[in-house]
């Protein structure tokens, strides 16, 4: 993950610094925004193919816009009022894969002291995911549709985080577009980053899931497998079969030695 750690300045010209980001997924900030600053995004991305690019500025944006440069032009990504709505993230597709460059061009502005122009970024790349519906990120997605045998089996080799648990509410959120699920936890069998934490009152291990308001999810009850990934520090769902449904289907694929990998059942 890059941070400071992953930046290497260069001079370009007098009105514009370069930076240069050697990870797949990270953060800048850009202090006091003033004339422009070209980031270079080069990862070790030599074996992916189609790659996508999405950035989500963070809800305090201002200051800049952020273009794309392709064939010698630049291309809007996000203006300045956009990068205002916190849920606001752009995804677009990489023509160099090897090489991304985006040009922040500052605003003009008499006072800059109290602004800062700061994002996260994440490359995506086909061959990082499983089945035809894991080709971008979970924004764009999200799937609406259950689950079958193969993707489900998929999804819990290659997700970033796996729980067993029941759905206490279901929230929606017309303006962005997503529907937040809140989810009490009984196992976590994976996860990435600590987004199912244990609550310090109740001792009850909890999380929020992300997914788009037009899967049109609704509270229901039992216990249920919950599969995703991670983006921007936040759960998106994949695939979230019964647990008694995987439990069947996953015990016949073991049988027949189908199984891509192991999951512990007890």
């Amino acid at each position: 993950y890059c941070l400071d750690s992953g930046l290497s300045w260069e001079p370009l010209s007098r009105a514009v610094e370069q930076v240069h980001l050697r990870c797949t997924e990270g953060s800048l900030e850009w202090m006091y925004p003033a004339r422009a600053l070209r980031v270079v995004l080069e990862p070790n991305l030599s074996s992916a193919r189609h790659t996508t690019v999405c950035i989500k500025p963070a809800s305090d944006f201002q200051g800049a816009s952020i273009y794309v440069e392709r064939a010698g032009q630049l291309h809007l990504v996000v203006s300045e009022a956009e990068g205002a709505r916190s849920h606001h993230v752009s995804c677009f597709s990489a023509h160099t894969p090897q090489r991304v460059a985006l040009f922040l061009q500052a605003s003009p502005q008499r006072d800059i002291s109290r602004r800062m122009a700061s994002f996260q970024y994440e490359l995506l790349s086909n061959q990082s995911a499983a089945g035809p519906d894991f080709k971008k990120m979970a924004l764009v997605e999200a799937m609406c549709r259950p689950c079958d045998n193969v993707e489900l089996l998929m999804a819990i080799c290659s997700s970033d985080f796996v729980v067993k648990g029941s759905i206490r509410n279901v929230s929606h959120d017309s303006e962005n577009h997503m529907s937040q699920v809140d989810v009490s936890v009984q196992k976590v069998y994976r996860q990435k980053n600590r987004i199912f934490q244990q609550d310090e009152a109740s001792g009850e291990w909890r999380g929020p899931i992300r997914t788009l308001l037009q899967c049109k999810v609704k509270k229901g009850g039992g216990d249920f497998l919950f599969t995703g990934n991670e983006h921007f520090g936040e759960a998106w769902l994949g695939c979230a079969p019964r647990f008694k449904d995987f439990m069947f289907i996953y015990r016949a694929a073991r049988e027949r030695g189908a199984n891509p990998c192991e999951f512990q059942l007890n």
